[in-house]
């Protein structure tokens, strides 16, 4: 199928505005790096996600599912297909028994904007979690974390999609939460929504909260330079981070890509880097510590 018969097709679907080609990923990725994708669409309904996801089946086209790209590398030569970057963003709060809050938020909101939301409306729960900059979609794959707390501690049961267009709900333990990583990690389904277990809390305390860890981010990680946060996955047995920092690769550069100096657990694009420069970095890290210290690390960025 000619691109100009995807694009045709595609305007069934949705208004052509949401619709572009060869649109470089570098622009929706925290990385700032990525090749240009054949098309790259926003969808912000299930109806419009169920036909791209029919169409591509039948054709037999390449389809992509991204939230915030904040924890994305793409390559230089892109990427051939569709990329769906899901919108779907709203969410509504309502209050159980014995002070309790359930959320219902679609997978497009961004954990940085319901945070907020949640201080506004005095909910507590989500503070640990509110400084990590991707979509509720997106952390639940990785079951994302920090500060103690991971979304496996506040998800109730999580609403889905496959590949057939089938709705799917799963309890969390269904979901078989474990450190950065769930069963959505195999890509079967695309995740829809998530019902958040909070409870009601104190402003202040809430907002306390929030500005300390967010004051820890500042200080501790690199957030001047685009990155897609922690490079890589903390051992079962070390912390990957003191590794790094202890084989001397704090600051060492491959092009515009550098550890960061700030946190050794970072790869950051500090000039200009190229998607190449910061595999070749990657690779030249996970080399030097098997070396060093006979550990394998694992990439927490996921690589398309």
């Amino acid at each position: 199928m000619t691109n100009i018969e995807i694009l045709e097709n595609l305007k069934l679907y949705m208004p052509k505005e949401r619709i572009k080609q060869n649109e470089p990923m570098k622009l929706h990725t925290s990385f700032k790096v990525g090749g240009p994708a054949d098309f790259f669409v926003t969808v912000e309904s299930i109806e419009e996600l169920k036909n791209i996801i029919k169409f591509t089946k039948k054709s037999k086209i390449p389809l992509y599912i991204v939230g915030n790209g904040t924890n994305l590398l793409v390559k230089d030569n892109g990427i051939s297909g569709i990329v769906v970057k899901l919108a779907m963003n709203k969410f509504e709060v309502s209050e159980r028994e014995n002070s309790k809050i359930e959320v219902k938020a679609q997978a497009g909101v961004p954990l940085a904007f319901l945070g907020q939301k949640m201080l506004q409306s005095e909910i507590a729960g989500l503070e640990e979690l509110s400084g990590i900059p991707g979509t509720i979609g997106g952390a639940i794959i990785m079951n994302a974390g920090a500060h103690g707390k991971e979304m496996k501690d506040i998800v109730k049961n999580v609403v889905a999609i496959d590949y057939d267009c089938n709705i799917c709900e799963f309890t969390n333990e269904q979901c078989k939460f474990e450190y950065r990583n769930s069963m959505f990690e195999n890509g079967k389904y695309i995740i829809l929504q998530a019902n958040l277990e909070l409870e009601k809390g104190n402003k202040d305390e809430i907002s306390r909260k929030m500005s300390e860890y967010m004051q820890f981010r500042k200080e501790k990680q690199p957030l001047e330079y685009p990155s897609a946060g922690s490079t890589f996955k903390r051992g079962t047995d070390f912390v990957t981070a003191k590794l790094i920092d202890d084989a001397g690769l704090k600051g060492y550069s491959i092009g515009g890509a550098q550890v960061s100096e700030k946190h050794a657990g970072f790869i950051i694009n500090k000039n200009n880097a190229t998607a190449q420069d910061i595999l070749n970095l990657i690779k030249y890290v996970q080399e030097t510590i098997l070396k060093k210290f006979n550990k394998n690390i694992e990439l927490e960025v996921k690589i398309i």
